[in-house]
Order: C-alpha cells, then structure tokens, then sequence
C-alpha cells in the first residue's frame, strides 16, 4: 500500500536561493513529501525562478508579505480542507533537515496518541543570533513569553512549551481543535501562542531529539525582528497569563532598553531602540500584524 506524501509547506520571502536549497533538502528525506511553497509578495522574478528551478513543488503567490503565521495557515488551511494525511509540516524556506529527520519526527508523534505540535532541534548555533541554540528547547515564561532553557534529555522525545518554527509538524486533529496560527503576530512568538494554546486544551507539544535541522542564517531586518519580538512577547504574556505579568514585562523591557542605550557594549547584533518603542507604543494601542513600513529598511 503506497504511503501517503507528508505535506511539507515552506514559507518563503524574497530567497529563492535558499529556499530552492530546502526544497531540494526535504525532497531528499526518505519519507515522501507534497512540497508547497507560500510566497510571500516577492517579485514576480522571484516567483518565476521558485517554480522554473522546483517542478516538484506547487508555489502559491501572495500579493503581498502576510508574514510567517499568517502564510502558513494558506497552507495549513488547505491541507484541513483537502488534504487526507494526520500530519502536515510548517517549515521556514532556510531550514535545512538533516537526512532522517522527518522520518524521526513521525515515528515519534506515532507512538504518542496525545501528540499535537513536535518540532526538530537546531544542529548548530545560527550564524545571525548571538545565543545558542543547541542542547536548548523552548518553553513559554510566565514574565519572558517564549524562551529556550537547558535541555532535560538528548534523544527521543521531550517535552517542551512550544515548537521551533524553523520545522515543526501539525497533527489534523489537534489543530482543528485549538486552531491555526494567530495572525495578529505577523512572525516571532506565533509558535509559541500555538503550543501554549495547544498544551492548555490537553495536546502534548515536544521536541524531537533525533530530528535535526539546521538553520544557518537570520534574513529579516533587524529593527523589524526587534519590534515583533518585543510587541509580540508582550501580547503573548498579556493573553496567556494575565495583565499583571505584562506589567512585569513591560517594566523589564523598559529597563533593559535604558541600560542597552546607555551602554552600547551590552547592546544585542538587533537593538534598536526607536523599534522598541514602537513596539512598545503599538503595543498599548492595540496595533498588531505587520511591522511599521519604515522598520523593514532600518
């Protein structure tokens, strides 16, 4: 009996390079894949060279940059409505697996009825993050929101808060129940809203040792990343775990912004304070999605 393809939607921007690189990485897994790539707003060249150098792959063109959750529902939403398989996965267009990894990462949602959310580990440190990343898994703070801490085992699968976005596999029936990606994040923190919300309706959400990807490089803008990941975290502790907590991070935000501007050697490869207090400012208002225009170029 044949084996049905595991659908594999890549979400992609503006790399095709890259992405062409992952297609053909997932294409060379020993589990049949349905490869779709989501493109999000890049040139009509773009578009144009994704499907001239990926025959395998189906490329859905956005008009527009919806950003990460928001794209990947396009492709989750038609696999809920058409598609046949239990599992799907979510894969950013510079995630490399490493050979074996889908296969690991199905064989061990198999062996657990309640599994919802699993997700490959990093195989090194990214080139554009100055933390790492590896012997880590993520977890959602009550005061931080979404945070990687030490690692409790090194096979197998391990309990986690959320999944790394970079690759991580959706169980049909989980995600019918709990939903899709909340598109109010644009990127950063929506896989962790989902996990939070997936473990709190009684799925279990993991991360799978034997299942290596790596992901070697950072290619948004660094005063965006800095506005998503700031705004983002506040909304996803404001909505978890009540307006105290988002007191708190506020104030800690507040605080680490301060010392950072006064002390440029403690200043992160991403700072950029007018993108925090954006962030900050559009927090308050209640402006969510994309990031502001003039962000993407900073």
């Amino acid at each position: 009996m044949p084996v049905e393809p595991l659908p594999v939607f890549i979400v992609h921007r503006d790399e095709p390079e890259r992405c062409v690189r992952t297609a053909r990485a997932f294409l060379a897994q020993n589990v049949p894949v349905e490869l779709t790539v989501i493109d999000n707003g890049s040139s009509a060249e773009v578009v144009a060279r994704l499907r001239r150098e990926l025959p395998q792959a189906e490329v859905v063109a956005l008009d527009t940059n919806r950003g990460f959750g928001p794209a990947a529902n396009v492709g989750l939403r038609r696999w809920l409505k058409m598609g046949a398989t239990e599992w799907a996965a979510v894969a950013a267009h510079d995630a490399l697996p490493e050979p074996g990894c889908l296969r690991a990462l199905l064989d061990a949602v198999a062996a657990r009825p309640r599994a919802g959310l699993a997700s490959a580990v990093y195989g090194e440190e990214n080139a554009g993050v100055w933390l790492a990343r590896t012997d880590m898994k993520p977890v959602v703070d009550r005061y931080f929101g979404g945070i990687l801490v030490a690692a409790e085992r090194r096979v197998g699968w391990e309990d986690a808060g959320h999944p790394h976005g970079t690759l991580m596999i959706a169980g049909r029936r989980c995600v019918r129940e709990v939903g899709l990606f909340d598109e109010r994040y644009f990127a950063y923190c929506e896989e962790a809203d989902l996990g939070e919300r997936t473990r709190r309706a009684g799925w279990e959400v993991g991360v799978v040792w034997d299942a290596v990807v790596r992901n070697p490089s950072m290619s948004a803008s660094s005063a965006a990343v800095e506005y998503l990941q700031l705004r983002n975290s506040l909304l996803l502790v404001r909505d978890h775990f009540g307006r105290y907590p988002a007191f708190i991070r506020l104030t800690m935000a507040l605080g680490d912004t301060a010392m950072r501007t006064l002390l440029p050697r403690r200043r992160t490869p991403i700072f950029s304070l007018p993108a925090r207090c954006r962030a900050i400012v559009d927090f308050g208002r209640g402006r969510y999605g994309p990031p502001p225009a003039s962000l993407w170029a900073a």
